[in-house]
């Protein structure tokens, strides 16, 4: 199936590297313009380049703290400056912050709502009318497995994510009217940035591939996720072909989660 993203203007957070990344090429080559948010200015430069050697068309990073309203209204108003329109909001940004409950502080639990739940409400609430406007639009919530099976000492991070899976749902049954679907993709054990920040930091004598080979070996199908396999859900979920979609949280996980 050839998945066209023509005409399209898609927004994603957290877009310069690892998933994030992945998802702005996977919806370039197929034809869409695509911002990519992200606080790092050099990482996005490099982003750019490398989104730009397979797009199609035009192709923004915009530097931008997700955490913050007012960074979020700027880039948003620079994304409409670029494209005119914003057709699809992808809202990726954040990465896994665990503790054990008693030592999470007001403080960590606020940055991790502001990063990840505030965030995706607030630039979705930004393009949302023009979506409804339009009668077309796409949300997608990249969340990750434990919003539905969380375990003991996986706070902030699971109880931020299941917040936007009920995020995703109500704004499912809101947008559905006028063609605006919503989803959720929950990440289980990917190949991303964040595997190789922990290998980098592990005192483990092995090598990266040895991480990932042996992280793998606990899923199902015997192997860590790619960043290109997830994209590749998301350019469909996004697309025409995708358009009887809404409402869901798809595990992303080799079929790794407890619960379907």
């Amino acid at each position: 199936m050839e998945i066209k993203l023509d005409g399209r203007a898609a927004v994603i957070t957290g877009g310069s590297k690892g998933l994030g990344l992945a998802m702005a090429k996977r919806f370039a080559a197929s034809g869409a313009d695509v911002a990519m948010l992200a606080r790092g200015q050099e990482a996005l430069d490099a982003a750019q380049a490398e989104v730009a050697a397979v797009a199609k068309g035009k192709v923004l990073a915009i530097a931008c703290d997700v955490s913050k309203a007012d960074s979020i209204q700027r880039a948003y108003d620079a994304v409409m400056k670029g494209f005119g329109k914003i057709d699809i909001v992808v809202n990726n940004a954040g990465q896994s912050r665990t503790g054990a409950f008693e030592t999470v502080t007001d403080e960590i639990w606020q940055e991790d709502l502001d990063l990840k739940l505030f965030a995706a409400i607030r630039l979705t609430r930004l393009a949302w009318p023009q979506m409804r406007a339009r009668k077309w639009g796409r949300v997608i919530n990249v969340l990750n497995t434990g919003a539905k099976a969380p375990r003991a000492g996986s706070a902030p991070t699971t109880i931020s994510r299941a917040a936007g899976m009920a995020l995703t749902k109500v704004l499912a049954g809101e947008g559905a009217p006028d063609n605006v679907l919503v989803n959720a993709m929950l990440v289980g054990i990917i190949v991303s940035d964040q595997i190789k920040r922990r290998h980098e930091a592990s005192s483990a004598n092995r090598t990266l591939e040895e991480t990932i080979a042996e992280a793998g070996k606990g899923v199902p199908m015997g192997r860590m996720g790619t960043a290109e396999e997830f994209a590749n859900l998301a350019c469909f979920l996004s697309s025409d072909q995708g358009g009887y979609i809404t409402g869901t949280a798809i595990n992303v996980d080799g079929g790794m989660s407890p619960v379907v």
